[in-house]
């Protein structure tokens, strides 16, 4: 076999990167508690301050891939009714990428939340062609240009926003992450537009180098 010097050598940034995951605490609870990536902390902790996910409601999961939030969904809204006494929920989860299966949830793999295509099948998927949460952790594909990876997810949150406004059920929640820059404010004035309570959140998971922070907007004002 022959195998280049290249591929035997880690830059110094791969180095750190591996390094700081390995010891990451939230990479280690998610191996033990079988979440399929430590972003699943982010959405428990903000569930478990405002209580967004309870049994009985719908869930639209955007940007679901590899699918840890939908996990929490599912067993906050008990979609798969292992509690038989409280309602069972439904959670419905989109992305670009392929989603591996889970029990309890409905996966639409290749789907483009500003692709109109998406809402229709959306709504086809919906029990009640309506949603009480939507959830993004959805990310463009970072280019390495902060300002130019911060307006393509400030435009990816705007048209969930658009999406959303077609199937979130009055006083319903959506909650998604941004990247902070210039374009902020504007994502945000549009949810205060659209929503009675509106409130940036940056979870403990959320790294402290991080430049990503969620927006929490509550109590839709309806269409």
């Amino acid at each position: 076999l022959h195998t280049t010097v290249r591929s035997l050598k880690k830059t110094g940034t791969e180095h750190w990167w591996l390094e700081r995951h390995l010891k990451d605490p939230f990479v280690k609870a998610a191996k033990r508690q079988h979440y399929r990536c430590r972003s699943a902390f982010k959405l428990l902790e903000i569930d478990d301050k405002f209580h967004i996910l309870r049994p009985g409601l719908s869930v639209l999961d955007c940007g679901a891939a590899p699918g840890a939030w939908s996990q929490v969904a599912v067993e906050r809204v008990n979609a798969l009714g292992t509690d038989p006494s409280v309602p069972t929920g439904f959670v419905l989860g989109i992305d670009l990428l392929r989603i591996s299966p889970l029990e309890g949830a409905v996966f639409v793999s290749e789907a483009d939340v500003a692709d109109p295509s998406t809402l229709r099948t959306v709504q086809s998927l919906l029990p009640a062609e309506e949603v009480d949460v939507v959830l993004s952790d959805m990310a463009p594909n970072a280019t390495g240009v902060k300002e130019l990876d911060h307006q393509k997810l400030i435009n990816l949150c705007l048209a969930l926003l658009d999406l959303s406004q077609c199937i979130l059920k009055t006083k319903g929640t959506m909650l998604c992450k941004f990247w902070d820059g210039h374009e902020s404010r504007l994502l945000q004035n549009r949810l205060k537009e659209q929503f009675k309570d509106v409130r940036t959140i940056k979870p403990q998971a959320s790294r402290k180098d991080s430049a990503e922070s969620y927006y929490l907007a509550r109590l839709y004002k309806g269409r």
